[in-house]
């Protein structure tokens, strides 16, 4: 069952100004690597001068996780490879409808 305080949204543009638009008051972020840290703490910092009242947290993933990434997710579910424990059923079936497999 879907949780009611959360809600997923697309959009264009930039972070900081959604967010504002939304009423956001923290943005959450993904560090699977320590690759990943030095552009997140630009793009927090740059997000904090934007929108000074919004704050990025950071989440680690479980180990056993590290090595997935949004990007890898949408490849293999593109050409119907199942991704069925990597990702929420909600999140499963909007890559088959976007994707039609």
């Amino acid at each position: 069952m879907p949780d009611k305080r959360l809600e997923v949204q697309s959009f264009e543009g930039l972070l900081a100004e959604f967010a504002k638009k939304v009423g956001a008051s923290v943005i959450i972020r993904g560090l699977r690597a320590v690759s990943d840290f030095e552009y997140e703490f630009q793009m927090a910092l740059m997000n904090r001068n934007l929108a000074p009242k919004i704050e990025t947290v950071f989440l680690v993933p479980a180990f056993d996780l590290t090595f997935v990434s949004s990007s890898l997710v949408r490849e293999v579910a593109r050409f119907g490879g199942d991704v069925s424990q990597l990702v929420d059923p909600t999140v499963q079936q909007a890559l088959k409808r976007k994707f039609g497999k």
